[in-house]
């Protein structure tokens, strides 16, 4: 067993995880900086994306966690020179998740705006939210199917194809997102909101056969599915249960953050969208390092390496926190035009501005919480996961948002209810990894 963990072997690792990992946020990062410039209702328009984006990547990382399931199994089967037991695992996995993504398609699309209403929108917002989500919707299965497929690559411990994969659809999103959204003279007429829900979709389609291809031609995991069910699908549907649990308390958060922005106004859920985007693309930049420990943790435990645990997880919190402030410090230096990339409304500009600071303080902070996210994941350990953010969300975060609105804080409210439930999250699972492996060396 390859029993490497030195700074150029995760970062072999952990960087094309951070390239792969940012390409959904970069999607909605991409919508929301070209639609927040469109010459009409610009500002609508980018609220109504913050909206839909909020829902769908509820969705996707209610769904999406087939990623760590299928990552974790491929993993402990490879550290114990097993994977012939699991390979037609995977398939099995993604048949199963992508025809739940259809049925949700099938169930959300009739009542997109009662759905809306429940995150305060109204008026024009609500119709440019409903009119961005049924277009943007259809990419919802393939999404899946690519993130699914990413879970494979992990579990092998290759990341360089799924970074190939995402760096393809981000640039297909954006050129895209130019020509339909802008339109071109005498060639394609704007579509302004619709143009970048179409761009989504196609870049989303691309990125599932890219995926299929590579899946195919560069490992041994077939896609076609057979059966009768492996006998690890039992296990897989309990990490995947526990995991919804948990992503439906993750998700209740992001639905009270977005929900209370929103009742505060246009301006305010405008801002909201900018920082709370840029929060996920930080996040998902320092998910490259809690990606590498959710690789190589797996396998270590499947081949009983609990030295190689306790090291691994000392190298990512220092590399991980340096990532953070890392990210932090350019935040800060581009302070000001960052604002600007996504809207040239100074009341949007001024709220945005007041609580940014606060974003980029919680970078190291949601280091340490998302790198022994990653590590839990990696090693099967869902359950505790699930306990986590249960209590982070309804004893901690909920309460405290509640608390700091009714002294009118805002955005400030929402943000620093962030920063106290990241440090919920992260706290705990430190303490239960030294418990649980600590003794076993």
């Amino acid at each position: 067993m390859n029993s490497d963990i030195s700074f150029k072997h995760i970062n072999k690792l952990a960087i094309p995880a951070l390239i792969s990992g940012i390409s959904e946020p970069i999607l909605s990062l991409t919508d929301a900086a070209i639609v927040g410039n469109i010459p009409v209702h610009a500002t609508e328009s980018l609220a109504a994306v913050g909206i839909v984006s909020t829902f769908l990547s509820m969705l996707i990382w209610v769904l999406g966690q087939t990623r760590s399931a299928i990552s974790s199994i491929v993993s402990q089967y490879l550290g114990a020179n097993q994977l012939e037991k699991i390979k037609n695992l995977p398939a099995q996995a993604i048949f199963i998740i992508t025809s739940i993504s259809v049925f949700i398609i099938l169930f959300t699309y009739p009542f997109a705006r009662s759905i809306f209403k429940l995150y305060n929108a109204s008026n024009l917002i609500l119709d440019y939210s409903v009119l961005y989500y049924k277009i943007r919707v259809f990419g919802f299965p393939f999404t899946l199917f690519t993130i699914a497929v990413f879970g494979a690559f992990r579990g092998l411990q290759n990341t360089f194809y799924p970074m190939v994969i995402a760096i393809l659809g981000a640039l297909i999103n954006i050129v895209l997102d130019i020509v339909l959204v802008y339109g071109i003279h005498g060639l394609i007429e704007p579509m302004n909101i619709e143009g970048a829900a179409y761009a989504s979709v196609i870049s989303q389609l691309i990125m599932a056969l890219c995926a299929a291809y590579f899946l195919l031609k560069k490992t041994v995991i077939p896609l076609k599915v057979s059966f009768p069910f492996n006998t690890e699908i039992k296990r897989f549907v309990l990490m995947i249960l526990n995991l919804f649990v948990r992503t439906v308390a993750l998700n209740v958060t992001l639905y009270f953050a977005s929900a209370f922005a929103t009742s505060y106004g246009a301006e305010y859920i405008a801002a909201y969208t900018i920082a709370i985007n840029l929060w996920f693309l930080g996040a998902f930049i320092i998910d490259g390092y809690a990606s590498a420990g959710n690789i190589l943790s797996g396998k270590f435990l499947g081949a009983q390496a609990y030295q190689l645990l306790i090291q691994l997880s000392n190298q990512l919190i220092k590399y991980g926190i340096i990532v953070g402030i890392i990210t932090a410090v350019i935040g800060a230096v581009f302070y000001v035009p960052i604002g600007h990339i996504f809207t040239s409304d100074p009341k949007v500009l001024t709220v945005f501005y007041n609580v940014f600071w606060i974003v980029l303080l919680m970078q190291p902070l949601c280091a340490l919480a998302f790198i022994f996210d990653g590590m839990f994941k990696g090693m099967g350990k869902m359950k505790y996961l699930r306990n986590v953010l249960l209590f982070s969300t309804f004893m901690v975060f909920v309460p405290l948002l509640f608390w700091l609105d009714s002294l009118h804080y805002k955005l400030y409210a929402i943000f620093i209810a962030l920063t106290v439930w990241i440090l919920a999250r992260g706290v705990p699972l430190i303490i239960k990894f030294r418990r649980l492996f600590l003794p076993l060396i």
